[in-house]
């Protein structure tokens, strides 16, 4: 199917006659059966048909950004009281995709070769990998149906979160609807010939050069020079040719662009994992037979304790949280504080962005939800998707 072509269901309520010559009943309106449509879970996709529709809300418990479990919508109910809010959704190409990914596109930030195109095509085997130069770029292409789903990084167990991404997602409208660890595995490249001694500088992403610092001193090699990703720092050595120059790359890289692999595993610490989200523009219906995760991004108003106060909502309901980052609040970065000790001051204002280990179709993340949207400025749900349990 065409990624913007859909089923659309008609809806055409028998038209009403009014006379008043006429006393014959009229028929009551007649609703043609309805599809009955999943989202592109990670699991199974399905179609049927049926004259009971699901309705998918955009809202659960006041919260925005995510569609709850399927509620069951009567056959005929009256016209005055339909809401077209509720019919259901078209279907997307998305949904009529299989769990491997196979005709999806996929997008990705980095030349090919890079860390994040491995890290999608573990998500999505079978799918088409779509380069984007920056994370920007892979938002809008699934915003702008160039992509079904993109897989960006989101923090790195030795580098901390990438920032950016946390930025863009609130930024984008789009849904997290699953996660995957991805295990780097640093390489030093350079062209066919050259050996490691004749090395004087290294080039890679600022973070793979971090990550590889203690490594590269002791191969002698003191320059460093930084570019926007691991497989664009392999591409720039092969097609200027450089001689004394290498590249902190993948091994796929190596073998797209023509380089020798001079040394492999070559980052400080082994244990190097980094934890990659899968975007899509609609969410995931939430299940409560398998381990998920549900992200959320809130602001407090000042004072003592509303932190506190916001997390205790999950604490007592026994409700693990797994990540917890602090933003500043683009909107309002400033907030002016003033008290009897000092003149007034400017401080920031903050978003938290939290993980939980919880499904929102568990009613006490919802409750919990619930309870927070009550204090707080600010309430969005980024996603609930499965948890990742495979080896990274």
């Amino acid at each position: 199917m065409d990624s913007t072509a859909c089923l659309r269901l008609p809806f055409l309520p028998a038209r009403a006659r009014h006379s008043s010559s006429s006393s014959s009943p009229r028929r009551a309106p007649r609703t043609p059966s309805a599809i009955k449509c999943c989202a592109a879970d990670a699991d199974s996709s399905s179609l049927s048909t049926s004259s009971t529709s699901l309705r998918r809300p955009a809202v659960v418990n006041g919260v925005d950004g995510l569609a709850g479990p399927p509620v069951p919508v009567p056959d005929s109910p009256p016209l005055a009281s339909r809401d077209l809010h509720w019919l259901p959704r078209p279907l997307t190409s998305a949904d009529l995709m299989d769990a491997s990914g196979k005709g999806l596109k996929v997008a990705y930030q980095g030349c090919p070769g890079a860390y994040s195109e491995a890290a999608a095509k573990k998500a999505y085997p079978n799918c088409q990998t779509v380069p984007c130069e920056h994370f920007d770029t892979a938002f809008k292409a699934v915003e702008n149906w160039l992509a079904d789903r993109a897989v960006l990084p989101l923090e790195n167990s030795l580098g901390g979160s990438i920032h950016r991404n946390f930025d863009l997602l609130l930024r984008h409208r789009l849904h997290i609807v699953g996660e995957v660890r991805y295990a780097v595995r640093h390489c030093l490249l350079a062209n066919p010939g050259v050996k490691i001694e004749n090395l004087k500088s290294a080039m890679s992403h600022p973070q793979a050069l971090a990550q590889c610092e203690n490594t590269l001193t002791d191969f002698g090699i003191e320059h460093r020079e930084a570019v926007d990703d691991t497989a664009g720092a392999a591409k720039i050595v092969a097609e200027r040719q450089l001689q004394d120059t290498g590249a902190i790359a993948s091994l796929l890289a190596a073998e797209l662009y023509g380089l020798d692999v001079l040394a492999e595993n070559i980052q400080d610490d082994k244990d190097n994992v980094t934890r990659f989200m899968m975007l899509a523009r609609e969410p995931i219906i939430p299940r409560t037979d398998k381990p998920f995760k549900t992200s959320i991004v809130f602001s407090l108003e000042e004072g003592p304790g509303q932190l506190f106060k916001a997390l205790g909502v999950f604490a007592l309901r026994e409700i693990n949280l797994t990540k917890i980052e602090s933003r500043p609040h683009k909107k309002r970065p400033l907030r002016i504080t003033d008290d009897s000790f000092s003149t007034p001051s400017k401080q920031f204002d903050y978003l938290f962005y939290v993980d939980l280990e919880a499904s929102m179709a568990d009613p006490k993340t919802q409750n919990a939800l619930g309870n927070l949207k009550e204090f707080a400025t600010f309430l969005r749900v980024l996603g609930s998707y499965p948890t990742d349990m495979n080896e990274a």
